[in-house]
Protein backbone atom coordinates (compact mmCIF):
# COMPACT_ATOMS: atom_id res chain seq x y z
CA UNK A 1 0.00 0.00 0.00
CA UNK A 2 1.26 3.75 -0.95
CA UNK A 3 2.79 5.33 1.95
CA UNK A 4 1.16 8.44 0.81
CA UNK A 5 -2.29 7.19 1.25
CA UNK A 6 -3.71 7.05 4.68
CA UNK A 7 -6.10 3.64 5.57
CA UNK A 8 -8.70 6.05 7.35
CA UNK A 9 -9.90 7.03 4.16
CA UNK A 10 -10.53 3.12 2.98
CA UNK A 11 -14.16 2.24 2.17
CA UNK A 12 -14.86 -1.64 2.45
CA UNK A 13 -17.79 -2.22 -0.46
CA UNK A 14 -17.53 -5.30 -2.86
CA UNK A 15 -14.65 -7.28 -1.20
CA UNK A 16 -12.53 -3.77 -2.59
CA UNK A 17 -10.64 -1.13 -0.26
CA UNK A 18 -12.40 2.32 -2.38
CA UNK A 19 -10.77 5.30 -0.95
CA UNK A 20 -13.02 7.88 -0.05
CA UNK A 21 -11.61 10.59 -1.91
CA UNK A 22 -12.59 13.63 -3.49
CA UNK A 23 -11.07 14.64 -6.51
CA UNK A 24 -9.01 17.96 -4.86
CA UNK A 25 -7.83 15.53 -2.74
CA UNK A 26 -6.18 13.12 -5.38
CA UNK A 27 -4.59 15.93 -7.04
CA UNK A 28 -3.23 16.84 -3.94
CA UNK A 29 -2.00 13.35 -3.41
CA UNK A 30 -0.78 13.66 -6.95
CA UNK A 31 1.47 16.65 -6.43
CA UNK A 32 3.28 15.35 -3.06
CA UNK A 33 3.68 12.02 -5.56
CA UNK A 34 5.31 13.80 -8.33
CA UNK A 35 7.48 16.07 -5.65
CA UNK A 36 8.85 13.26 -4.07
CA UNK A 37 9.21 10.81 -7.19
CA UNK A 38 7.03 8.08 -5.24
CA UNK A 39 4.91 6.07 -7.81
CA UNK A 40 1.35 6.46 -7.17
CA UNK A 41 -0.85 4.55 -9.76
CA UNK A 42 -4.14 5.42 -9.92
CA UNK A 43 -7.27 2.80 -11.00
CA UNK A 44 -10.82 3.46 -10.72
CA UNK A 45 -13.74 0.85 -10.43
CA UNK A 46 -17.63 1.56 -11.92
CA UNK A 47 -20.38 -1.06 -11.90
CA UNK A 48 -19.17 -3.62 -14.75
CA UNK A 49 -15.77 -3.52 -12.63
CA UNK A 50 -17.47 -4.77 -9.82
CA UNK A 51 -19.22 -7.44 -11.82
CA UNK A 52 -16.41 -9.04 -13.53
CA UNK A 53 -13.91 -9.18 -11.13
CA UNK A 54 -15.48 -11.76 -9.72
CA UNK A 55 -15.00 -13.86 -12.60
CA UNK A 56 -11.78 -12.18 -14.23
CA UNK A 57 -8.92 -12.89 -11.69
CA UNK A 58 -6.31 -10.20 -13.86
CA UNK A 59 -9.30 -7.45 -13.20
CA UNK A 60 -9.29 -8.34 -9.81
CA UNK A 61 -5.79 -8.40 -9.06
CA UNK A 62 -5.23 -5.15 -11.00
CA UNK A 63 -7.63 -3.59 -8.84
CA UNK A 64 -6.05 -4.90 -5.63
CA UNK A 65 -2.42 -3.65 -6.79
CA UNK A 66 -3.47 0.21 -7.29
CA UNK A 67 -2.14 2.33 -4.59
CA UNK A 68 -5.71 4.50 -5.09
CA UNK A 69 -8.72 2.97 -6.01
CA UNK A 70 -11.65 5.46 -6.59
CA UNK A 71 -15.57 5.50 -7.46
CA UNK A 72 -15.71 5.70 -11.38
CA UNK A 73 -19.48 5.40 -11.38
CA UNK A 74 -22.84 7.05 -9.42
CA UNK A 75 -23.97 3.49 -8.76
CA UNK A 76 -20.43 2.49 -7.10
CA UNK A 77 -21.26 5.95 -4.59
CA UNK A 78 -25.13 5.14 -4.35
CA UNK A 79 -24.32 2.13 -3.25
CA UNK A 80 -21.87 3.06 -0.95
CA UNK A 81 -24.14 5.10 0.88
CA UNK A 82 -27.10 2.04 1.28
CA UNK A 83 -24.34 0.12 2.41
CA UNK A 84 -23.09 2.06 5.50
CA UNK A 85 -19.13 2.60 3.81
CA UNK A 86 -20.20 6.32 2.38
CA UNK A 87 -17.76 7.53 -0.40
CA UNK A 88 -17.74 11.39 -0.69
CA UNK A 89 -18.04 11.48 -4.19
CA UNK A 90 -17.50 10.43 -8.14
CA UNK A 91 -14.63 10.64 -9.22
CA UNK A 92 -14.48 10.05 -12.75
CA UNK A 93 -11.28 8.67 -14.83
CA UNK A 94 -12.28 11.35 -17.48
CA UNK A 95 -12.33 14.34 -15.07
CA UNK A 96 -9.12 12.94 -13.13
CA UNK A 97 -7.36 12.83 -16.52
CA UNK A 98 -8.49 16.22 -17.61
CA UNK A 99 -7.22 17.58 -13.99
CA UNK A 100 -3.73 15.47 -14.31
CA UNK A 101 -2.99 17.36 -17.38
CA UNK A 102 -3.90 20.76 -15.67
CA UNK A 103 -1.22 19.86 -13.10
CA UNK A 104 0.92 18.90 -15.69
CA UNK A 105 0.09 22.47 -18.02
CA UNK A 106 0.66 24.59 -14.43
CA UNK A 107 4.41 22.64 -13.40
CA UNK A 108 5.61 22.22 -16.88
CA UNK A 109 5.54 18.26 -16.38
CA UNK A 110 5.83 15.62 -19.20
CA UNK A 111 3.22 13.16 -20.04
CA UNK A 112 3.13 9.48 -21.83
CA UNK A 113 0.44 8.75 -24.09
CA UNK A 114 -0.37 4.90 -24.58
CA UNK A 115 -3.56 3.46 -26.77
CA UNK A 116 -6.06 4.28 -29.06
CA UNK A 117 -5.52 4.61 -32.96
CA UNK A 118 -3.00 6.00 -34.72
CA UNK A 119 -5.00 9.03 -36.12
CA UNK A 120 -7.19 9.05 -32.24
CA UNK A 121 -3.79 9.70 -30.65
CA UNK A 122 -2.61 12.77 -32.97
CA UNK A 123 -6.12 14.39 -32.22
CA UNK A 124 -5.13 13.63 -28.98
CA UNK A 125 -2.24 15.36 -28.68
CA UNK A 126 -3.36 18.41 -30.83
CA UNK A 127 -6.05 18.81 -28.15
CA UNK A 128 -3.84 18.72 -25.19
CA UNK A 129 -1.21 21.28 -27.56
CA UNK A 130 -4.28 23.58 -27.86
CA UNK A 131 -6.03 23.71 -23.87
CA UNK A 132 -2.89 22.69 -21.83
CA UNK A 133 0.01 24.15 -23.58
CA UNK A 134 2.39 23.80 -20.67
CA UNK A 135 2.12 20.02 -21.13
CA UNK A 136 5.38 18.57 -22.69
CA UNK A 137 4.51 15.51 -24.60
CA UNK A 138 7.29 12.79 -23.84
CA UNK A 139 6.11 10.22 -26.16
CA UNK A 140 3.30 8.45 -27.23
CA UNK A 141 2.39 5.12 -28.97
CA UNK A 142 -1.15 3.65 -30.56
CA UNK A 143 -2.51 0.60 -28.61
CA UNK A 144 -2.15 -1.27 -31.18
CA UNK A 145 0.66 -3.92 -30.15
CA UNK A 146 1.18 -6.98 -29.26
CA UNK A 147 2.47 -9.23 -25.89
CA UNK A 148 5.52 -9.61 -27.67
CA UNK A 149 5.80 -5.78 -28.31
CA UNK A 150 5.07 -4.95 -24.97
CA UNK A 151 8.37 -5.26 -23.29
CA UNK A 152 9.91 -2.58 -25.92
CA UNK A 153 7.02 -0.50 -25.63
CA UNK A 154 7.43 -0.57 -21.83
CA UNK A 155 11.32 0.44 -22.17
CA UNK A 156 10.49 3.59 -24.32
CA UNK A 157 8.01 4.74 -21.68
CA UNK A 158 10.83 4.42 -19.62
CA UNK A 159 13.01 6.29 -21.77
CA UNK A 160 11.03 9.11 -22.14
CA UNK A 161 11.42 10.25 -18.43
CA UNK A 162 7.85 11.00 -18.43
CA UNK A 163 6.21 12.33 -15.25
CA UNK A 164 2.57 10.73 -15.99
CA UNK A 165 1.49 7.59 -18.11
CA UNK A 166 -1.54 7.67 -19.23
CA UNK A 167 -3.22 4.38 -21.08
CA UNK A 168 -6.80 4.66 -22.89
CA UNK A 169 -7.18 1.23 -23.46
CA UNK A 170 -9.67 -1.31 -22.64
CA UNK A 171 -10.04 -3.81 -19.75
CA UNK A 172 -8.26 -6.09 -19.00
CA UNK A 173 -5.25 -4.96 -21.85
CA UNK A 174 -4.20 -2.02 -19.71
CA UNK A 175 -4.36 -3.75 -16.68
CA UNK A 176 -2.32 -6.57 -17.74
CA UNK A 177 0.29 -4.18 -19.54
CA UNK A 178 0.20 -1.90 -15.72
CA UNK A 179 0.98 -4.96 -13.80
CA UNK A 180 3.50 -6.26 -15.92
CA UNK A 181 4.98 -3.38 -16.21
CA UNK A 182 4.48 -0.67 -13.92
CA UNK A 183 7.10 -1.30 -11.52
CA UNK A 184 9.61 -0.92 -13.92
CA UNK A 185 8.46 2.37 -16.04
CA UNK A 186 10.49 4.75 -13.49
CA UNK A 187 6.83 7.26 -14.08
CA UNK A 188 5.43 8.72 -10.66
CA UNK A 189 1.58 9.19 -11.95
CA UNK A 190 0.22 5.92 -13.84
CA UNK A 191 -3.14 6.29 -14.68
CA UNK A 192 -5.32 4.03 -17.17
CA UNK A 193 -8.43 6.65 -18.90
CA UNK A 194 -10.45 4.00 -20.35
CA UNK A 195 -12.07 5.74 -23.42
CA UNK A 196 -11.35 9.30 -22.62
CA UNK A 197 -8.87 9.56 -25.39
CA UNK A 198 -11.78 9.25 -27.89
CA UNK A 199 -13.59 12.03 -25.69
CA UNK A 200 -10.30 14.34 -26.21
CA UNK A 201 -10.50 13.58 -30.06
CA UNK A 202 -13.85 14.10 -30.43
CA UNK A 203 -15.00 10.61 -31.65
CA UNK A 204 -17.45 10.07 -29.02
CA UNK A 205 -19.12 12.98 -27.18
CA UNK A 206 -19.56 12.73 -23.14
CA UNK A 207 -23.12 13.18 -21.61
CA UNK A 208 -23.99 16.32 -20.39
CA UNK A 209 -23.09 17.84 -16.90
CA UNK A 210 -26.99 17.04 -16.02
CA UNK A 211 -27.24 13.62 -16.91
CA UNK A 212 -23.60 13.14 -15.20
CA UNK A 213 -25.14 14.46 -11.83
CA UNK A 214 -27.93 12.24 -12.73
CA UNK A 215 -25.85 9.14 -12.60
CA UNK A 216 -27.32 8.30 -16.34
CA UNK A 217 -24.08 8.88 -18.21
CA UNK A 218 -24.48 5.01 -18.95
CA UNK A 219 -27.73 5.72 -20.57
CA UNK A 220 -26.67 8.91 -22.62
CA UNK A 221 -23.99 6.20 -23.82
CA UNK A 222 -26.42 3.78 -24.95
CA UNK A 223 -28.50 6.11 -26.93
CA UNK A 224 -25.24 6.46 -28.85
CA UNK A 225 -24.26 3.12 -29.20
CA UNK A 226 -27.74 1.34 -28.70
CA UNK A 227 -27.02 -1.58 -31.27
CA UNK A 228 -23.65 -2.58 -29.22
CA UNK A 229 -24.55 -1.37 -25.14
CA UNK A 230 -27.81 -2.07 -24.69
CA UNK A 231 -27.46 -5.77 -23.79
CA UNK A 232 -24.03 -5.10 -22.38
CA UNK A 233 -25.41 -2.88 -19.64
CA UNK A 234 -28.93 -4.55 -19.19
CA UNK A 235 -27.13 -8.00 -17.95
CA UNK A 236 -24.15 -5.54 -16.30
CA UNK A 237 -26.77 -3.24 -14.22
CA UNK A 238 -28.72 -6.10 -13.25
CA UNK A 239 -26.22 -8.16 -12.00
CA UNK A 240 -24.71 -5.03 -10.15
CA UNK A 241 -28.23 -4.44 -8.74
CA UNK A 242 -28.12 -8.26 -7.47
CA UNK A 243 -24.59 -7.85 -5.61
CA UNK A 244 -25.76 -4.81 -3.95
CA UNK A 245 -28.61 -6.62 -2.76
CA UNK A 246 -26.27 -9.51 -1.48
CA UNK A 247 -23.74 -7.39 -0.03
CA UNK A 248 -26.40 -5.35 2.19
CA UNK A 249 -27.14 -9.39 3.91
CA UNK A 250 -23.67 -10.16 3.82
CA UNK A 251 -20.75 -8.09 3.03
CA UNK A 252 -18.16 -9.71 1.29
CA UNK A 253 -15.04 -10.90 2.97
CA UNK A 254 -11.76 -8.85 1.43
CA UNK A 255 -10.05 -10.18 -1.66
CA UNK A 256 -6.70 -11.55 -0.98
CA UNK A 257 -3.84 -10.67 -4.02
CA UNK A 258 -3.31 -14.34 -4.99
CA UNK A 259 -0.60 -15.44 -7.80
CA UNK A 260 -2.90 -15.05 -10.98
CA UNK A 261 -0.76 -11.99 -12.10
CA UNK A 262 2.34 -10.12 -10.73
CA UNK A 263 1.02 -7.71 -8.02
CA UNK A 264 2.20 -4.10 -8.48
CA UNK A 265 4.35 -3.93 -5.64
CA UNK A 266 4.79 -1.17 -2.91
CA UNK A 267 5.24 2.34 -3.67
CA UNK A 268 9.30 2.35 -5.81
CA UNK A 269 11.56 5.66 -4.30
CA UNK A 270 12.62 7.30 -7.72
CA UNK A 271 15.35 9.99 -8.10
CA UNK A 272 14.39 13.21 -6.18
CA UNK A 273 13.55 16.34 -8.19
CA UNK A 274 13.58 19.84 -7.68
CA UNK A 275 10.29 21.70 -6.91
CA UNK A 276 7.93 23.73 -9.26
CA UNK A 277 7.07 26.98 -9.79
CA UNK A 278 4.24 27.90 -7.81
CA UNK A 279 0.73 28.73 -8.39
CA UNK A 280 -1.03 29.42 -11.84
CA UNK A 281 -4.45 28.23 -12.78
CA UNK A 282 -6.04 25.44 -14.42
CA UNK A 283 -7.54 26.31 -18.03
CA UNK A 284 -11.12 27.23 -18.43
CA UNK A 285 -13.66 25.74 -16.92
CA UNK A 286 -16.07 23.67 -19.42
CA UNK A 287 -19.15 21.78 -18.68
CA UNK A 288 -17.86 18.46 -18.48
CA UNK A 289 -14.88 19.55 -15.85
CA UNK A 290 -15.72 18.70 -12.04
CA UNK A 291 -16.31 22.69 -10.37
CA UNK A 292 -12.12 22.52 -9.46
CA UNK A 293 -11.16 25.49 -10.99
CA UNK A 294 -7.68 25.22 -9.88
CA UNK A 295 -4.85 23.51 -8.36
CA UNK A 296 -2.47 25.28 -5.87
CA UNK A 297 0.80 24.07 -6.06
CA UNK A 298 1.72 21.76 -2.74
CA UNK A 299 4.64 24.63 -1.97
CA UNK A 300 1.66 26.81 -0.83
CA UNK A 301 -0.82 24.56 0.51
CA UNK A 302 -0.48 21.53 2.58
CA UNK A 303 -1.88 17.84 0.62
CA UNK A 304 -5.54 17.31 1.89
CA UNK A 305 -4.43 13.73 2.74
CA UNK A 306 -2.45 13.03 5.44
CA UNK A 307 0.91 10.70 4.88
CA UNK A 308 0.36 7.67 7.02
CA UNK A 309 0.29 3.76 6.36
CA UNK A 310 -1.24 1.21 3.92
CA UNK A 311 -2.87 0.92 1.69
CA UNK A 312 -11.10 -0.10 -15.83
CA UNK A 313 -14.45 1.64 -20.15
CA UNK A 314 -12.71 0.74 -17.87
Amino acid sequence: MNALVHAGTRRQLFGLQIDAMTAAEVVSLTETSLLSRRRLLVGVVNAAKVVHLRSDPILRESLLGCDVLLADGQSVVWASRLLGQRLPERVAGIDLFELFLGVADRDRRSVYLLGARPGVLRAVEQCIANQWPGVRIAGSRDGYFTDDDSEQVAADIAASGADMLFLGMSSPKKEIFLATHGDTLGVPILHGVGGSFDVLAGVTKRAPAAWQRCGMEWLYRVMQEPRRLWRRYLTTNSAFLALVMRERLRPSAPYASGPDLKAVPDVQALPAVAPRPAFVGLPADRTTRPRLRSVPHPAAASPRVPASGSRSRG
